[in-house]
């Protein structure tokens, strides 16, 4: 068979596409991933105790693009979930991000009022300050706070997540997760929070069922190269391996989970629970609470982070500071001489997207490119 179109890459970014050129277009993809799997790092799967879990991390869908919502919903109905996170310091647990209940259960009554209403008088409700920036106040009881915030809940889980301090990474990163000056104890405040009511491996299987889509797995795409006819690629992967780390490769950060199943209907009180700041791990996941499956065990994961080795491990996180965005541009000035080549994704394009924006990435590549090639 002739191809229009091979994707490298089974994840969000190629399946999306894969729809969208058979669907609209008409032509015929052929889908290669070198896992056993589809759906990427969303891949869900139910283990030997029957329980829905998440083999790549917890994966929470939220968003603020009403089009990417919309279109995921083509392929899915919707289980509504709002993610919470408890981070345990000094045998406390305290929502993150860090927020005004927080300032709550660390201090005394009396400092807790002092402590709000300071940063009431220099934020506005509902305000998310990225921790770098809260660190520059000049106010001396506001960098009290923010030195106990850094040194409780970011310094230790950044230097286990990235191996290096929050300032050593763009800011983009340590903004991820802002002081929020708010009650609001959820993690995200996107409007459309949810998870596939059935799992995110299903959704990415209703999202392929095309005729004019094959797939073919446990294969690496350079092996079949020569054997099979296609007029385009678009490459999801890594985009150091796909120039064979021409200027050298780019760092990522990895990550080991070691999945235990308890007799017991549930482990934690929520989903997520970090530990920044004791054991080798970040945190624990506790699936249960993100499927809302009934089952009288529970599964849960600790997650470890390591260093990303060619071969060893799977890249999950690009490290954007300044000498790694020099040498990905070096690789971008390749790419973009490729007249039937297009990169896309969080490892093709060097960026720590979400889910949501990886979709939208997507389809706009299709709209404003791939539909009118």
């Amino acid at each position: 068979m002739i191809y229009d179109y091979l994707i490298v890459g089974a994840g969000y970014s190629g399946c999306v596409l894969a729809e969208r050129i058979t669907s609209q277009l008409g032509k015929k993809v052929l889908i290669v991933d070198k896992r056993n799997h589809i759906a990427g790092n969303a891949y869900d799967e139910y283990n030997e105790e029957g329980i829905l879990v998440h083999r790549y991390g917890p994966h929470l869908f939220h968003t603020k693009m009403k089009k990417v919502f919309d279109y995921l919903s083509n392929f899915t109905k919707w289980r509504e979930y709002s993610h919470k996170v408890l981070a345990v310091i000094e045998d406390k647990k305290v929502p993150v991000p860090f927020n005004l209940n927080s300032i709550d259960i660390f201090f005394s009554p009396k400092q807790a009022e002092k402590l709000t209403n300071l940063l009431l008088s220099k934020y506005k409700l509902e305000t998310k300050i990225p921790i770098l920036k809260l660190l520059e106040t000049s106010d001396k009881e506001l960098k009290f706070l923010a030195d106990f915030i850094y040194e409780k809940i970011f310094l230790g889980y950044n230097l286990k997540q990235w191996g290096v301090k929050p300032e050593d990474l763009d800011r983009t990163v340590s903004g991820r997760v802002p002081v929020f000056v708010s009650r609001d104890d959820r993690y995200f405040q996107d409007p459309y929070q949810a998870v596939p009511l059935f799992g995110y491996t299903k959704m990415f299987k209703n999202m392929i069922n095309n005729k004019n889509i094959n797939v073919l797995l446990n294969t690496d795409y350079k092996d079949i190269l020569n054997t099979i006819k296609f007029d385009k690629i678009i490459y999801t992967g890594p985009i150091d391996e796909y120039y064979d780390y021409t200027f050298g490769n780019l760092p990522y950060r990895s990550l080991n989970f070691q999945y235990e199943t308890k007799e017991k209907e549930f482990f934690q009180e929520l989903t997520q629970v970090n530990y920044p700041n004791d054991n080798d791990f970040t945190r624990i996941t506790e699936f249960k609470h993100i499927t809302g499956q009934k089952h009288h065990n529970t599964t849960i994961a600790y997650e470890f982070p390591e260093e990303f080795i060619i071969g060893k491990n799977d890249p999950y996180y690009p490290i954007p500071n300044e000498e790694n965005h020099n040498k990905f541009a070096k690789y971008i000035e390749l790419a973009e001489k490729e007249k039937n080549v297009f990169f896309t994704g969080r490892l093709a394009n060097y960026k720590y997207y979400n889910m949501d924006e990886t979709v939208g990435v997507a389809l706009q590549l299709f709209e404003k490119t791939i539909s009118k090639v």
